[in-house]
């Protein structure tokens, strides 16, 4: 059994006992109504607020008989890339204002236009709500900026950001690259960290097993790429991709599984995982010296993925 006592320093164990004392022991019991009401709570709570320099406007984009809510973030000295992000909570939880202040520090420190995408929940939208979704928020910005289009995904929203690198790599507007941060990504639950870190802090491998079975009514989909993006066979011409992963965290193998995937298939691709921290822990960002320092990593890999696209689109 995996002693966290000696691979979490005090500060994060801190984060995980603050993030527990939100969450009663029944808490996979509870109706989804009230689920949200503590996670949005829990938030609320880690919330840093939005920084000076960040103007924020929260609209709707039409999409076949219907509209997906977003919120841009503008800088004040904005450069000429935008970030399209997607945000955690197992396709069950979450929407723009439990990362707000993500979102906007996003924006703030690599001065890219960031869109956050208030994608469909299940159950109450299952199969490829999300990523039918995701797909028109990108086909909306692609129309409405210039600059190059950088994906960013934490958790759900990273297999959701994957999945859509997947499906828009030969648009004429393809992401200049991807950002994942502590994705699930379907991987092999009887191997790797799924094993090690099955019982970890925030969130385990029963959790996983879980959220995917809401989202799939239970159903089988590990061979469909629209739901797991280790399924995609042929990973040529995906966007250049930088992947985070915690280190006590169930999902980290699938960051280097997809990562070795990109890279065996000629493509370029970073795993990064992040010694001593746990799922979640952006949320920390300001309390916790490690995860303060991954945050900084994270928002240089947005810079450098957006960067070489940019003197092309100047020249252009």
């Amino acid at each position: 059994m995996t002693d966290y006592r000696t691979l979490l320093d005090a500060e994060t164990q801190a984060f995980v006992e603050h993030t527990n004392a939100f969450y009663p022991p029944d808490a996979h019991l509870l109706p989804i109504a009230r689920s949200r009401a503590i996670y949005d709570k829990m938030c609320r709570a880690f919330s840093a607020g939005r920084p000076d320099g960040v103007t924020v406007r929260t609209d709707a984009i039409p999409a076949d008989r219907r509209s997906i809510p977003i919120r841009t973030y503008r800088a004040d000295a904005p450069g000429d890339a935008a970030v399209l992000y997607f945000h955690g909570g197992g396709f069950m939880l979450g929407g723009l204002d439990s990362h707000d202040d993500i979102c906007a520090e996003i924006c703030a420190g690599t001065g890219c236009e960031t869109v956050s995408v208030d994608y469909r929940l299940a159950p109450e939208h299952k199969d490829t709500a999300s990523l039918d979704d995701a797909v028109a928020a990108f086909e909306w910005l692609a129309e409405t900026v210039r600059g190059p289009i950088v994906l960013v995904g934490e958790s759900a929203g990273g297999m959701l950001a994957a999945c859509l690198a997947h499906g828009v790599r030969n648009h004429r507007r393809a992401p200049a690259g991807q950002v994942l941060i502590y994705p699930s990504l379907g991987g092999d639950m009887t191997a790797g960290s799924y094993v090690t870190h099955a019982d970890a802090p925030l969130l385990t491998a029963r959790d996983v097993a879980f959220y995917n079975a809401v989202r799939t009514d239970g159903r089988d989909v590990s061979g469909d790429p629209r739901y797991t993006p280790l399924a995609e066979p042929d990973l040529s011409g995906v966007a250049p991709t930088a992947v985070f992963t915690a280190q006590c965290d169930p999902l980290s193998s699938d960051g280097e599984a997809y990562r070795d995937g990109i890279l065996a298939a000629g493509g370029q691709a970073d795993w990064h995982e992040e010694q001593g921290l746990v799922h979640g822990y952006l949320r920390a960002r300001h309390t916790v010296g490690r995860a303060r320092e991954s945050f900084a990593r994270i928002l240089r890999e947005i810079v450098r993925l957006a960067a070489p696209q940019r003197q092309e689109a100047r020249v252009g």
